[in-house]
């Protein structure tokens, strides 16, 4: 496939001032590989990607950032709340994104003022992000599709609210994801590779889950996370490593070092009884102050045959 570059620099005047500019080129080439470099800088824009075979190329993720403070409290003009899936910095619907050095934030603020806020709503087929940052409160990260059914009428409402589901798989390698309740949640099968997930402290007693996962039924994988870092400035034992947004819900924690902030329990069932015969809750090999033999009844810790299984190649294919 051939490949076009364009760049994006507003301080130096030198391509588009606006990634969102130059997302608008990119529809010149859609039978091409679209590399759009974006220069250090804070760009605060809503943005959408649509078109497959798009790349976001910063130089450092802490200094090229894309950010967007929608929050789902807000009220719309018509009236109505905005809702969680009207309220990402970043939506991406399209196969193939891959994005490098690029930081992804929603400023809304924490969920009890600002409500639900997504940095990235992710809805495709090999995204991948490397050396990336997703920074928020609640809801930083999802990992689409949607649940096939919503559980209160209208909480879907958004770009894909009445679009066909579908599977993609995500990478996320060597990336940095920031938040406090269900800041990765969503259907999606996804890979994150020696990530570190940053728990944010909100005064409350339990200081949030990390996941949030609602795989499909009869999906052979939802979540892992391998050889990651589960850090946080919350106290000690307060946070939840995941909980099911859907009773088939499955997340995987591999040769991971869990901070002191996770609970002994380690999970949650999210007051679902019924849910521990069909989620899929599994450790292995994991070690630090929240790692521990301790945990919930209903989580699995694997045996070495078992956890080997779970590699990127098996998980995602790429």
């Amino acid at each position: 496939m051939e490949r076009k570059e364009l760049y994006v620099d507003a301080d130096q005047g030198q391509g588009f001032a606006k990634i969102s500019e130059a997302l608008e080129a990119a529809g010149q080439f859609k039978d091409m590989e679209v590399v759009i470099h974006i220069a250090p800088g804070t760009y605060r824009e809503r943005l959408e990607i649509r078109q497959n075979h798009i790349s976001f190329i910063g130089t450092d993720a802490k200094q090229t950032k894309i950010t967007y403070s929608d929050g789902a409290l807000d009220i719309m003009p018509e009236g109505d709340k905005r809702g969680t899936f009207r309220t990402q910095s970043v939506f991406i619907d399209a196969d193939y994104f891959y994005a490098r050095h690029i930081s992804f934030c929603n400023e809304a603020g924490q969920g009890n003022k600002a409500g639900q806020a997504l940095a990235v709503y992710a809805d495709g087929d090999h995204l991948i992000f490397e050396n990336c940052r997703f920074d928020g409160h609640q809801d930083t990260l999802f990992t689409a599709p949607l649940p096939r059914q919503e559980k209160q009428a209208g909480g879907f409402k958004g770009p894909k609210e009445f679009a066909p589901r579908r599977v993609g798989r995500h990478l996320y390698k060597d990336c940095y994801i920031a938040g406090n309740i269900d800041f990765i949640f969503g259907s999606a099968i996804a890979y994150f590779e020696n990530c570190e997930l940053f728990m944010k402290k909100r005064t409350s007693e339990v200081s949030g889950y990390v996941t949030a996962p609602s795989t499909y039924e009869g999906q052979k994988y939802g979540y892992v996370f391998d050889h990651c870092r589960f850090t946080s400035d919350c106290p000690d034992g307060s946070a939840y490593l995941g909980r099911p947004w859907r009773k088939y819900a499955k997340c995987v924690i591999i040769h991971s070092e869990l901070g002191a902030h996770i609970r002994k329990e380690g999970w949650h069932d999210w007051d679902n009884k019924e849910a521990w015969d069909t989620m899929f809750f599994a450790e292995y090999d994991n070690y630090g102050a929240g790692a521990g033999n301790e945990r919930a009844p209903f989580v699995k810790m694997l045996g070495e045959e078992e956890a080997a299984s779970y590699t990127r190649e098996n998980v995602i294919g790429f």
